[in-house]
């Protein structure tokens, strides 16, 4: 686990299971642009959460890449979910931006709602292709650039697979924190 402050915002980087996240006010979801079931995080969030969590969503569909929308948590430990539908790599254009929204959208919502906390996985890293160490830069130097206008978020937590892509995630925060010279 790695720990560090932006501004009056705590970002803790751990390896493990975004559905297992009992104490924040709300997770993210890597969704599909139907916002239903499917694979990786987005079919365990709703596996977790039970039917009612895709019949919530159903109205909010398509999402185009860069959007979000927030929902309730139904059967997950976390009264909320925040579904963000982030780039295919090499298909959506330009990726840093669309992935950048994504984040930035999220914390928008939480913001929004009054939620003081929120996990992300690496969206767009599974399926959509995403290299993982871009991912980690572009989540990571969003969340700082971010952190300043929030007021109600003060923990941001990602949540990363494995420790393979923790330490990805490790290596780009010590890159971010470092001085420029």
């Amino acid at each position: 686990m790695a720990v560090t402050n932006f501004g009056n915002v705590r970002v803790e980087l751990v390896a493990g299971d975004i559905v297992g996240q009992r104490d924040l006010d709300a997770i993210v979801n890597a969704a599909n642009a139907e916002l239903q079931t499917g694979g990786g995080v987005a079919g365990a969030i709703h596996r977790a959460a039970g039917s009612g969590l895709a019949e919530e969503c159903r109205p909010f569909a398509p999402l185009r890449p860069g959007e979000c929308v927030i929902t309730g948590g139904h059967g997950l430990p976390n009264p909320h979910v925040i579904h963000c539908l982030g780039p295919v790599y090499g298909v959506d254009e330009p990726a840093d931006e669309l992935l950048a929204s994504c984040y930035h959208c999220a914390l928008q919502r939480g913001e929004d709602h009054g939620l003081s906390s929120i996990g992300f996985p690496a969206i767009s890293t599974g399926a959509f292709g995403y290299p993982m160490d871009d991912a980690a830069r572009v989540a990571l130097t969003t969340i700082q650039a971010t952190a300043p206008a929030l007021t109600s978020v003060r923990l941001v937590r990602m949540v990363l697979a494995n420790r393979a892509d923790l330490v990805v995630h490790e290596t780009a925060l010590t890159r971010i924190n470092r001085p420029s010279a």
